[in-house]
């Protein structure tokens, strides 16, 4: 319970932070579990993660959602890691309790449970095409190979980047990594965009081959209309292109779940952030 006995005290933190979502999501969460508790963005840059984040929980906040930059920090921070959250080597979920700050990652089971909830994709056996070797990558490939896909394929810009990220990952499932030059001519069932290309209205070089009529693409970004990438694979003629906005609102789930001990139901919260802006 917060300080000041006021409903409980969670956030999102990052920098910039200013076009979260999470606070909408979290309230609907709140509204519909009858669950007590405020949610708020904090926008704090990378020097003063820490002792905002330390003074956070000594004021007797609860938990924090955690976003770019800051998710490596956040693991650094923990003084207890989750499985996930240590394969991942990065954290977006802190739980304060009686002085100990635990971290997890949810980022992994929210696009899991997207694909195979709300997309109802049948992974095992698929060839998944994973753009991008960075953090989101890193937070996703996990749960992704524990599917059992045919072959994982995380390519980036430079080769190395994605052979080391592949390497890491190799005991749980078929992965290797490569230049986006160097991929193979043929079409992948999954195309997933980890790249912070959409952020800056960019496409990450993915050859044209890549993308056929059966390839169902998905950009871990979101926006209110379409990202870059989303455009980019309808024009390739993919059988599907869609953004993360059912992964934003899964993870959000799973953060709730982790402190409130109750699951909320995710339909109707998506519905609405999917709805056409008017």
């Amino acid at each position: 319970m917060s300080a000041a006995h006021g409903p409980d005290e969670y956030g999102v933190i990052g920098h910039p932070v200013a076009h979260s979502w999470s606070p909408f999501i979290h309230e609907r969460f709140a509204r519909e579990t009858g669950q007590a508790l405020v949610y708020r963005r904090h926008d704090v840059p990378p020097e003063r993660f820490r002792e905002y984040v330390l003074d956070f929980a000594a004021r007797g906040g609860c938990g924090l959602n955690v976003t770019i930059p800051h998710k490596a920090a956040a693991a650094a921070i923990s003084a207890e890691l989750t499985a996930r959250a240590k394969c991942a080597g990065a954290v977006n979920t802190l739980t304060f309790d009686h002085g100990s700050i635990r971290g997890d990652n949810t980022d992994g089971a929210g696009l899991v449970a997207d694909l195979r909830t709300h997309l109802a994709l049948r992974l095992a056996g698929a060839r998944i095409l994973l753009a991008g070797a960075g953090g989101a990558a890193r937070g996703v490939l996990g749960p992704i190979l524990e599917l059992g896909p045919a072959e994982v394929v995380v390519a980036n810009r430079t080769s190395e980047r994605a052979r080391v990220l592949a390497d890491e990952f190799a005991l749980l499932g078929r992965v290797r990594g490569c230049a986006f030059s160097e991929l193979p001519a043929i079409a992948f069932d999954l195309v997933l965009n980890a790249t912070a290309a959409s952020l800056s209205g960019e496409v990450p070089p993915i050859p044209h081959a890549a993308v056929g009529p059966a390839t169902v693409c998905y950009d871990m970004a979101y926006a209110r209309a379409d990202t870059p990438f989303v455009s980019w694979a309808r024009e390739r003629g993919c059988r599907r292109a869609v953004q993360g906005w059912g992964m934003l609102v899964e993870q959000a789930a799973e953060s709730f779940e982790i402190w409130r001990g109750v699951r909320p139901s995710t339909a109707s919260v998506l519905e609405l952030l999917e709805r056409p802006p008017a």
